[in-house]
């Protein structure tokens, strides 16, 4: 695990709301190839540390596998995880690729798709029946 936040457990505030929301990404090479290794994983780190704090995440965990990443953020709400998916394997694409020639005998360095699950303070079960408990209140 590449870095825990202290504040995963927070709830974050806006002048307009107030959010728990938590993306946990895999994304995989194209061919599930075991690129990310040595320098190439250390720089793709260091790619999703700028994206990090640029867009103002919260890191929860970051594991980078030779064949595939974790990434487990918290996000602020108006950013979708399909525009999070985008930046990060299209920023990382377009430098690992530059600073690393040897990535581009792929066709691509990421498969077209990914894998995203939201969690949030609470589980799902926890929220279903506190709704169903609001019956004839």
């Amino acid at each position: 695990m590449a870095k825990l936040s202290s504040e995963d457990h927070e709830y974050r505030r806006t002048e307009n709301s107030v959010s728990s929301i938590n993306y946990h990404f895999v994304f995989v090479p194209k061919r599930r190839k075991s690129v990310l290794v040595s320098n190439i994983a250390k720089r793709l780190q260091e790619i999703i540390f700028e994206l990090v704090t640029e867009h103002g995440w919260r890191l929860i965990a970051l594991e980078i596998q030779p064949d595939h990443v974790h990434l487990f953020i918290n996000a602020p709400t108006h950013e979708a995880p399909a525009d999070i998916a985008r930046w990060v394997k299209g920023r990382a694409s377009h430098h690992l690729r530059k600073e690393f020639p040897e990535l581009k005998k792929l066709p691509a360095l990421w498969t077209p798709t990914y894998f995203v699950a939201s969690t949030g303070q609470v589980s799902t079960e926890v929220v279903k029946r506190y709704i169903e408990n609001q019956r004839g209140k």
